[in-house]
């Protein structure tokens, strides 16, 4: 793997693999953010974690969901096929989950953001149809009635999940995408700087997408 970091010490590389096989989330948090401050390794390096999580590294696909969320990558793919900001925030998150589930489907054949950029452009069209639908169902095609209920049980078992979240983390979760505040609004309402209230949204949205990938619905 070292050869896909050409300019990174080797020891930093290897600090990330380590506790990433030990699930120590924060010394990989602490190697990660050195990575992604590098514009040179930001692409390798989550190449490596969607690499990690598709062969079974809980954590990898956590951090992922993190890193994809702050960096707002799956905001931005949405952004260049939607208009609707409120479109674009519930498309964003909804392929932070289908990341989540289906990240044993990267083999690594493109890069991670190419592969990021298919799933949230097929999200777009779920979306799209979702639309259509709620405008004119043809009652003939089954497939969009059963998309939609698809996703009203996918967001019915992140609901539950949410409950199941650090308290920490929760009431920002809740408050941003539930209940819909702005970051600004969040924050004034927990008594936490803005900065910190992103940090703690991205964070629960990373465990939600982690319980959801795993199948952790107890």
């Amino acid at each position: 793997m070292s050869g896909d970091f050409p300019t990174s010490p080797q020891p930093r590389l290897s600090r990330l693999f380590e506790a990433l096989d030990t699930g120590d989330g924060t010394a990989a948090r602490r190697e990660l953010t050195e990575f992604l401050a590098d514009e040179h390794t930001r692409d390798d390096v989550l190449d490596l974690l969607a690499r990690q999580g598709a062969d079974g590294s809980g954590l990898a696909v956590e951090l992922l969901a993190e890193t994809v969320d702050e960096l707002g990558l799956a905001r931005r793919a949405a952004s260049r096929m939607l208009v609707d900001e409120a479109a674009v925030d519930d498309v964003a998150q909804e392929t932070l989950i289908s990341m989540a589930t289906s990240i044993h489907s990267f083999r690594g054949d493109s890069k991670f953001t190419t592969w990021l950029y298919q799933v949230t452009r097929r999200r777009v069209v779920d979306y799209l149809r979702r639309q259509r639908a709620d405008i004119q169902l043809d009652t003939d095609e089954v497939s969009p009635a059963q998309r939609i209920s698809s996703m009203i049980a996918s967001r019915e078992t992140a609901r539950q999940l949410v409950d199941r979240l650090p308290e920490l983390y929760r009431a920002a979760v809740v408050l941003r995408d539930v209940e819909r505040l702005s970051y600004d609004e969040v924050a004034q309402r927990l008594g936490r700087n803005t900065n910190t209230v992103k940090s703690h949204v991205a964070r629960g949205r990373a465990l939600l997408a982690r319980m959801l990938g795993s199948g952790d619905r107890e």
